[in-house]
């Protein structure tokens, strides 16, 4: 670099000093800049604060705290500029209303406008507590509403006022906007009814809610309790349930986490405990839309399940007000039937599916006979141990001809068995089971008798028995009644418990014994040893079959044990009616006489079945077709010693 380049670079540097010098700002001009920045600065900080009141309003945090620098008149005026209309409602004290009958008592919150309280006053928890559906901190109900400036505020942070009315059962919760503009939440609650009419009606709000507002977005969560004693199976009856408009009533699962989104329209949701609920009614013109439901499986709380529905809730800023009820009640089958009297087919709740009776002939069964039969013995006994007894004797008597058919066929089958021993000697081993096979369905054949004629009319009382399975858990009628040692026939009667958990054990039989449960499974175990001598008929058991016979009552212990007690009760009684109907017949029907039948049988024309002639011809296809293997491996064996 050469002498004239430095001076050159040199130059330039003082010329820019210079010019910096003399362009350099007065401390006038410095101070105006500083405050310019300052504004700036402040005018984003409160853009920031802004966007995050609007945030934590939207997600139901928002408290309405500012700075504790800013002066009253500054908050209110910065919360108005944030909020417009809605300024006024964002402070204020919780307070609660109540609103009962002789049913029910409801506590209405100030803030958020919703029910925060639900209690029964009939009923109570297996603990002898008030049993309580929930309570403030166990429910969210809001709505998520567009103001007009599209800004998103959420009702639960609001604060409504009460209105005073003449009907004291009636309230008004009123969100005041200001300037005759205000948004209503109107609860009626009837007279001895578990029903609630709940009304959501706008004042003056065009303007204040966005003109495009045609829908309320809904947001309704709430912890369902343990209520009962046995939690296994209050769980697997506790869900959320809900009616599409055209498809019936559907649910989420019981025993997991699961969460739907459905594109169908729905008439109800209920939160469903084993025997209590809560439901959200919409009105059948205008039905709920766009829902998406949730529910959340609790292992070790206070708590059963964690139940969420987000739906959208009809809402012309035009109409007059948007109709919904709630239901707040025990699910008892015929109170909720009633709600459909005199109601047209398609404009029916079905409330009633609250109730499991079990799916169609089951249900059926449940309806048209068991449940009426419980009903009009119930009018007239205080005692439902005995009624349960009662029960069960008239279901045995109606069953008693399909019972008397099964013990003739096995029977038959046993005065024969003489006769069936003697063909199996005189077909000995496994490579003439054909023969003895064709031979036994002979000598049935020709006596008049059917192995498969005891196995019809036991498949016949099969959906009794299951129909009844389904009854006794659901019966609400047994909750907190007692009958000998059992304190509750709607849950376990344990005569021994313990604490520590015992691995497989505590999970599957649970921490205590259950006296009914107990003797059903030894009643069980009496009968199923009777039977299996009654029913000897000489023909080869397959392995292992009379063991499996004995599991089955060591299975319904497991079973059982965490079940209802009057479910237990139940089918101890049924089964010892069971044991003295079979030795009744055995010592009141003469089976000489009977065998003397059957040989006369053997001297008539033959008439056989089309079942019996079909299993005729599948023991021949079956012989021809073992008949066909044998000659192939002789002629293989043939080939191999020619070899």
């Amino acid at each position: 670099m050469d002498k004239n380049t430095i001076i050159g670079f040199l130059l330039i540097g003082v010329v820019l000093i210079a010019f910096n010098w003399w362009n350099r700002p007065t401390p006038e001009q410095i101070e105006a800049q500083r405050r310019y920045y300052d504004s700036i600065a402040a005018v984003e900080q409160a853009r920031i604060i802004e966007q995050e009141q609007a945030n934590q309003l939207a997600t139901g945090d928002f408290q309405a705290e500012l700075p504790e620098s800013l002066s009253d008149s500054a908050k209110t005026a910065q919360l108005e500029n944030a909020f417009g209309g809605f300024a006024r409602a964002m402070s204020g004290v919780e307070e609660t209303v109540t609103l009962e009958n002789e049913l029910i008592e409801l506590k209405v919150s100030t803030k958020g406008g919703q029910i925060s309280y639900a209690r029964l006053k009939n009923f109570e928890t297996y603990d002898k507590q008030p049993l309580v559906l929930f309570d403030k901190e166990e429910v969210r109900f809001e709505y998520t509403l567009v103001t007009a400036t599209n800004r998103i505020i959420n009702t639960n942070q609001l604060y409504f006022t009460p209105v005073k009315s003449t009907d004291p059962n009636n309230l008004i919760m009123r969100l005041d906007l200001g300037e005759g503009s205000s948004l209503d939440f109107i609860y009626t609650i009837c007279p001895d009814d578990y029903l609630v009419d709940y009304k959501i009606r706008g004042n003056g709000l065009n303007g204040v809610l966005s003109p495009s507002t045609t829908t309320l977005d809904l947001n309704w969560e709430q912890m369902i309790r343990q209520q009962e004693k046995g939690r296994k199976f209050e769980n697997q009856h506790s869900g959320l349930y809900y009616r599409h408009m055209s498809n019936g009533v559907d649910h989420l699962s019981e025993l997991k986490d699961q969460n739907k989104q459905l594109s169908d329209r729905l008439r109800w949701v209920a939160y469903k405990d084993k025997f209590f609920s809560a439901v959200l009614i919409a009105d059948n013109q205008n039905p709920l839309e766009g829902t998406t439901v949730d529910s959340k499986f609790y292992e070790d709380s206070p708590y059963l399940k964690k139940m969420r529905t987000v739906t959208s809730i009809p809402f012309d800023l035009q109409r007059q007000s948007s109709d919904l009820q709630f239901y707040f009640g025990p699910n008892r089958y015929n109170l909720l039937k009633s709600y459909d009297k005199g109601i047209d087919s398609n404009d029916k709740l079905e409330l009633d599916r609250l109730v499991p009776l079990g799916a169609s002939v089951f249900r059926w069964i449940n309806k048209y006979f068991i449940i009426p039969i419980f009903d009009f013995l119930g009018k007239y006994i205080g005692s439902y141990g005995l009624i349960i007894f009662l029960l069960t004797l008239i279901v045995k008597l109606i069953l008693f001809p399909l019972t008397y058919k099964s013990y003739m066929s096995s029977a038959k089958m046993r005065v024969l068995r003489p006769q069936v021993e003697e063909i199996n000697a005189q077909y000995p081993g496994q490579d003439k089971a054909l023969e003895r096979q064709k031979a036994t369905m002979e000598l049935y054949n020709r006596a008049g008798a059917s192995p498969m004629s005891g196995c019809l009319p036991m498949l016949l009382q099969m959906p009794i028995l299951i129909a009844m399975y389904m009854f006794f858990p659901s019966a609400i009628e047994l909750r907190n009644q007692s009958f000998l040692w059992a304190q509750d026939l709607s849950t376990y009667d344990a005569i021994v418990s313990w604490n520590a958990h015992i691995p497989i054990i505590s999970t599957y039989f649970g921490n205590h014994i259950s006296l009914f449960c107990l003797l059903m499974t030894l009643t069980n175990i009496v009968y199923t040893k009777y039977n299996i001598e009654m029913t000897n008929t000489g023909q080869q058991q397959m392995p292992g079959m009379k063991a499996m016979m004995y599991m089955m009552p060591l299975m319904f212990l497991v079973f059982f044990n965490q079940n209802a007690s009057g479910l237990s009760y139940y089918y101890f009684i049924l089964t010892l009616i069971t044991i003295i109907q079979t030795i009744t017949f055995r010592y009141v029907i003469n089976e000489d006489k009977l065998l003397a039948k059957l040989e006369a049988n053997k001297k008539k024309p033959v008439k056989k079945s089309s079942f019996m002639k079909r299993l005729e011809e599948a023991q021949k296809a079956q012989q021809a077709t073992l008949e066909k293997q044998k000659q192939q491996q002789q002629q293989t064996r043939e080939q191999r010693k020619k070899r």
